[in-house]
């Protein structure tokens, strides 16, 4: 497992980053619930890295920079670094989303531009 490493995160936790659990070097992502009418308790923005939300249940509300947006499950997006944001749940409804945290402007590659295919084969294939 030189080359990998495989976890699990608690799902009734209210946070999991993965930064420590996987050893990761070039991004965070963190797995949130925030319960029914509870919200991050501050607005904040960064100084390099972007944020990309994936909204996997429930509904919320989401500022930034002044604005507030509804959310609803299969809602994504980002948020630069420089804007102020915060996120909530429903009144009546908790939210459970995926926070990916990657340093702006440093993507070069993506998805097969970024890949070399291999001549080895799992046994399903």
């Amino acid at each position: 497992m030189a080359n990998y490493k495989l976890a699990s995160i608690d799902f009734s936790a209210s946070r999991n980053e993965l930064h420590d659990l996987l050893g990761l070097t070039g991004a965070e992502i963190s797995c949130n619930t925030l319960p029914a009418g509870i919200s991050v308790p501050f607005v904040h923005a960064h100084k390099q890295n972007e944020e990309v939300y994936l909204i996997l249940e429930g509904s919320g509300r989401l500022y930034v920079d002044g604005e507030e947006t509804p959310l609803k499950a299969g809602d994504c997006f980002r948020i630069a670094p420089e804007a102020e944001r915060c996120i909530s749940a429903s009144a009546d409804s908790a939210i459970r989303f995926i926070c990916i945290q990657v340093k702006a402007g440093s993507l070069e590659e993506f998805t097969m531009n970024d890949a070399t295919l291999s001549d080895k084969k799992p046994s399903w294939l």
